[in-house]
This record gives C-alpha cells, sequence and structure tokens, in this order.
C-alpha cells in the first residue's frame, strides 16, 4: 500500500486507498454505497469504484465542524 502523501498525488482512488487517506473503514465505503449516502464515486464495470479525490475531500471539508463559528 502507498503512503497517504503518495496517495493525495492520484486523481482516483479505489475503496482501500479512500480508507486509507479518511481512516473510515472500507466495510463503511461499502454500506454508504449501499444505502446511497456518503462521497460521491464512479462505478466502472460491474465491480469496480473508484473515488474522485477532489470529492472526497471537498466532501470532508463540507462536514467540518468549526468551534469559532458556533460560539458567535
Amino acid at each position: 500500500m502507498e503512503n497517504v502523501g503518495e496517495l493525495l498525488k492520484k486523481p482516483f482512488l479505489n475503496e482501500k486507498e479512500v480508507a486509507a487517506v479518511t481512516g473510515r473503514a472500507v466495510s463503511t465505503l461499502r454500506n454508504e454505497r449501499h444505502l446511497r449516502r456518503g462521497f460521491p464515486y464512479f462505478k466502472i464495470g460491474r465491480r469496480s469504484v473508484r473515488y474522485k479525490l477532489t470529492d472526497v475531500l471537498t466532501s470532508m471539508e463540507a462536514r467540518r465542524i468549526s468551534f469559532e463559528e458556533a460560539s458567535r
């Protein structure tokens, strides 16, 4: 497995790579796809799934909780 720094240079990631970057379990990613939640993804053929790195990072940033904004 590549290190996270190398993964962040790739435009598309498989589910194991997304799990390494985000710290989420592969089973969680699979469950979220089944429930039509989670990160946007591409289905290639019948079984291959790829996530666009920028989509994953954007989705994570959109869920950011900032205590500075909440205290106003």
